[in-house]
């Protein structure tokens, strides 16, 4: 088992989750966050930091394709292990539909 960020993360971008990851597992893109599936160890400690209930475990119906999204974006973006401020719509955007289509960026963040 691993632990995903799902398209709730995304225009979200919280960051408590990165503060508690013991093995420094997240990566940085524009406006959301990922796990890298390989190095997760399944603690679970990030999923009840996360405000936006954005990070599920991949045992979940229907996580294979964030699985695979998460694995894509973490072998290209910076690895990321300090909280940082939200993305300033953060609170109106959280629990919106469709942010893959209308937000998404495979843009790098700047890690840290």
């Amino acid at each position: 088992m691993t632990y995903v960020v799902t398209e709730n993360c995304i225009a979200c971008k919280y960051t408590d989750c990165v503060e508690v990851c013991p093995v420094d597992c997240f990566y940085e893109g524009e406006n959301t966050l990922v796990i890298h599936p390989d190095e997760c160890i399944d603690c679970g400690v990030c999923e009840p930091e996360c405000p936006a209930d954005a990070i599920r475990p991949d045992t979940e119906p229907g996580m294979e394709q964030w699985v695979e999204f998460n694995r894509k974006f973490s072998e290209q973006w910076p690895v990321i292990v300090t909280k940082k401020d939200p993305l300033p719509d953060a609170e109106e955007r959280d629990g919106e539909e469709g942010k893959m289509e209308k937000y998404f960026s495979e843009a790098p963040g700047e890690g840290g």
